[in-house]
């Protein structure tokens, strides 16, 4: 670090200089030629110079921006690191104390030591930063561009073939029917989750200093809450999705909602019984029960790590609020543009045949391309619109929800920046949580039980929202995931491993969109009279025969 600033300065040193000296060892006949006898200057040797400046500045410009971006890492990785104090709950930073000398390292993350959790502080998304760049929004205008052909390609098919424009949208009506019953079901869910886990924590937290068996108060309403977590919130819009035969769309809204709001009840009861125990270690007269309202507050906040207060910004833009809703409903017009264009004319096609190899494989390829621009479409509607969105109408300041993941060179990497609120969870609630209850020697264990964790929940919101259980994202959360995350580790820096991940994950979603679009034709044309048990889990694609 210290020889490349070295050099940078001497490069700019010599830069700056260069033109001085040249002029300096020019005699004034020289100096005489450059100025005509009119006053005008010579433009051939001020062209002239102007290039040689410009390939030098050219020449300067990597290492000045390489070095700017790491002292700038550096500087904040500091502030945070060695910050002179936090609150007690590590909301925000409160004091700041930068020290330097040969122990001023950069770490490997900014996250707090485990005992003060994470550490929330005002920042803007990484989007909105790299968007204020013209190359990046160039980017972002060339994907408008893409939708617009999209629309326009669609339009047209419609006419040539119907004679007549066509716009019914009629995959998406489908998608999202029944919508009502989702709305009253989420509404259902919410309230009980706003009310039920408050007053169970509350009637706890109030009763444990005074209770005479506190193991057993303990222990008795910790049962409650967990029925609370898998019989009502759990098993309940569960069965309503089944029962009511909600379309896939409407499913996902109820079943991601019912895991976001297991997740949220579960950081609101993990983060505050510490501060009742200590309460009562310390034998202090008041009871640390947060309010209604900050609880309120959280259960709507884009973070799924609860804090008494956050840090806020001081106004609300609505302006912003309104492009962000905006831009969600375009990401929803731009997949819906892509099953209508690419997925449904791949699979029409596919089901003229029956299953094999090569169908397989073909499939596979063909759905690379629309599963991937579903992959960029999902990452900047949901993660960055949709968490924005809310984030600024609630003025909740820290909006890092996710990293600059497609940079990374490992997998490892990759889910650490992917989904920052979802890996924040799943890293102080399971892997730290896991290492505090079988110590430290089992990290490998600890991994494997998050793996686990975020495999299983990821496979039942697929299999509750298609309404079939097909373990293909499973399988390659679970054992390929798994094992890139050992094998391409973060000691993997060059760009080849970069390419490396990009090629494997467009591999593995053109696999899914392929897998679970086979199987979802397959039981559309080929259902059967009376389904058993077993045969919701066998697949159905790899026996179907279509019939016309």
């Amino acid at each position: 670090m210290v020889g490349e600033e070295m050099s940078l300065r001497n490069r700019l040193s010599k830069a700056s200089e260069k033109p001085d000296g040249k002029e300096d060892q020019g005699n004034p006949t020289k100096e005489s030629l450059e100025i005509s006898n009119n006053g005008r200057f010579d433009t051939k040797h001020l062209i002239a110079k102007k290039i040689q400046l410009t390939a030098e500045a050219e020449e300067l410009k990597p290492f000045f921006m390489k070095e700017v971006g790491t002292h700038f890492d550096d500087f904040v990785t500091n502030l945070i690191e060695k910050s002179a104090s936090l609150d007690n709950g590590g909301c925000a930073l409160t004091t700041f104390s930068v020290l330097e000398g040969e122990n001023n390292h950069r770490a490997k993350d900014l996250r707090a030591p485990p005992e003060h959790g994470k550490i929330f502080i005002v920042r803007r998304s990484l989007l909105d930063e790299l968007f204020e760049v013209d190359h990046i929004r160039t980017i972002y205008h060339m994907f408008i561009a893409l939708l617009i052909l999209f629309i326009l390609s669609t339009l047209v098919v419609d006419y040539i073939d119907e004679g007549r424009l066509v716009l019914e949208f009629s995959l998406m009506s489908y998608a999202f029917g029944k919508l009502p019953v989702a709305i009253w079901t989420w509404c259902t869910m919410f309230l009980c989750t706003l009310s039920l886990p408050y007053f169970l924590f509350q009637h706890w937290a109030r009763g444990y200093s005074k209770s005479s068996h506190p193991v057993i108060h303990t222990v008795f309403h910790g049962l409650l809450f967990m029925v609370f977590q898998v019989g009502i919130l759990g098993l309940g819009p569960t069965y309503i999705v089944l029962a009511y035969t909600l379309p896939p769309a409407s499913r996902c809204i109820v079943i991601l909602e019912q895991i976001r709001l297991v997740m949220k009840a579960h950081s609101f009861v993990r983060e505050n019984v510490p501060h009742v125990l200590n309460s009562a270690k310390d034998k202090s007269g008041t009871v640390p029960v947060p309010t209604v309202n900050q609880y309120l507050y959280f259960l709507f906040a884009p973070t799924l790590i609860y804090r008494d207060n956050y840090p806020r910004t001081p106004t609300v833009r609505w302006g912003y609020v309104a492009m962000q809703f905006a831009q969600v409903f375009g990401c929803l017009f731009y997949v819906y543009y892509i099953f209508e264009r690419l997925c449904a004319p791949l699979f029409r096609n596919i089901k003229q045949e029956p299953f094999s190899a090569r169908v397989l494989v073909l499939c596979v390829f063909n759905s690379i391309l629309p599963g991937v621009l579903i992959l960029f479409l999902t990452f900047f509607a949901f993660l960055h619109c949709w968490l924005n969105a809310f984030a600024e109408m609630l003025r909740f300041g820290d909006r890092m929800f996710y990293k600059d993941w497609w940079n990374s060179t490992s997998y490892s990497n990759y889910y650490r920046t992917w989904n920052v609120v979802v890996h924040d969870w799943l890293y102080y609630y399971a892997y730290k949580d896991f290492l505090w209850l079988f110590t430290k020697r089992f990290k490998s264990a600890a991994m494997l039980a998050v793996f686990a964790v975020s495999a299983v929940a990821h496979e039942y919101a697929l299999a509750v929202c298609l309404s079939f259980f097909y373990p293909v994202l499973f399988v390659l959360f679970m054992f390929f995931g798994m094992a890139f995350n050992f094998i391409v580790n973060d000691s993997r820096k060059r760009p080849i491993w970069n390419v490396m991940m990009w090629t494997s994950l467009f591999a593995g979603n053109g696999v899914l969109l392929c897998f679970y679009s086979q199987e979802w034709y397959a039981r559309q044309h080929c259902p059967l009279k009376n389904p058993t048990f077993l045969d919701y889990i066998r697949p159905r694609s790899w026996t179907c025969r279509y019939v016309f």
